[in-house]
């Protein structure tokens, strides 16, 4: 039996039973594989059901505002994908009459549509010919077929995409694709692996040569960047003051408290940055240590303190994006988890 139909036997015995799967509705598929980007499907799925109870089509979806896009996105991180859904939902009302289209040629000039979920949506939803290629089809074919070649070089990428493309062909695009990515994401695991009942073990090269831990190969990540994030919290009665984050950083457009970022703890040395903080809140204000926690991000380490604020003075002619809100109304503004934990703890009983 071939490799392809190894994994399609495989697929067809153990597939998970996913809302998105057995429809051919290119706008659902599209949700599906956005959310589910860098996202587990048991984080995803949550997200994935409550956009498409709320979006029930693209047009409904174009109508939304970021605001309320990007509440709905809340917690799952990469918010530029949330606001790039927005922007492709309105390209397709806007060039293609509110039909979301199924080739790979039309897909793939959409906003935040890339190679990978163009092949998928097409394949998926027309059956076109389009070899997938994700994290997991990556891990699938190194290890199988014994490919060394980085999988993010640029020799790597065209590699493994000329024999992803090889092996779809005489295939029922939809199933094998699905079929590749089930078996890496439920079989092929990035770590421990079950081997022992693979049903491709015996002409695998990796399992063969001792390298299922060594493979596929990836070039060396940039290093973290890390920060320091002090926020300070002002309230006044059941109101509380928010910042809306501007563009050109992460949380763009996200609402978070006002904030000065340091180049290390900020108690670490307080005298150096009283100026900041007076500058900012006025020199008769007074600080609370309240709580302090480390956030990851892909590429940066953020170390992130909250303080009390009393005795504050704001200048909202110079803090323009600061503005007093109702804790009701700030729990229907997007926010990043952080924030989102810490409001959580400290107001919600």
């Amino acid at each position: 039996m071939s490799f392809q139909s190894e994994i399609v036997n495989w697929y067809l015995n153990h597939k998970r039973d996913l809302p998105w799967r057995g429809t051919t509705d290119a706008y659902i598929i599209w949700l599906s594989e956005v959310i589910l980007q860098q996202t587990r499907v048991d984080q995803g799925l949550p997200y994935f059901n409550n956009f498409l109870q709320n979006y029930p089509t693209v047009l409904d979806f174009a109508s939304a505002s970021e605001t309320q896009v990007l509440k709905l996105w809340q917690g799952l991180g990469y918010y530029s994908r949330g606001r790039n859904m927005l922007f492709t939902a309105r390209q397709v009302r806007d060039l293609h009459g509110g039909v979301f289209p199924v080739r790979y040629d039309q897909l793939i000039k959409l906003k935040g549509i890339g190679e990978y979920t163009a092949a998928a949506i097409a394949s998926f939803s027309s059956n076109e010919s389009k070899a997938v290629l994700d994290g997991n089809v990556f891990r699938v074919l190194s290890r199988y077929f014994g490919i060394e070649s980085p999988i993010n070089s640029s020799t790597g990428k065209k590699q493994f995409a000329d024999l992803a493309q090889s092996l779809i062909s005489g295939q029922q695009p939809s199933v094998y694709n699905q079929a590749i990515m089930e078996f890496g994401a439920l079989q092929c695991k990035p770590k421990s692996p079950n081997c022992g009942i693979c049903p491709v073990q015996d002409s695998c090269f990796a399992q063969k040569h001792h390298l299922v831990g060594t493979l596929p190969v990836k070039l060396n990540k940039l290093k973290k960047r890390t920060r320091y994030f002090n926020y300070f919290l002002c309230m006044e009665g059941d109101n509380i003051l928010v910042k809306k984050r501007s563009p050109g950083d992460i949380w763009q457009e996200l609402y978070d408290f006002p904030l000065i970022e340091t180049d290390r703890p900020f108690l670490e040395d307080p005298e150096k940055f009283a100026p900041l903080l007076q500058e900012s809140f006025g020199a008769a204000c007074k600080v609370r240590t309240l709580s302090h926690q480390k956030h990851l991000l892909t590429h940066q380490t953020i170390y992130v303190q909250f303080f009390g604020l009393d005795n504050y003075i704001i200048n909202f002619n110079q803090n323009a994006e600061i503005k007093w809100v109702s804790l009701p109304e700030f729990d229907e503004l997007p926010q990043p988890k952080v924030i989102t934990n810490f409001v959580c703890k400290h107001f919600i009983t």
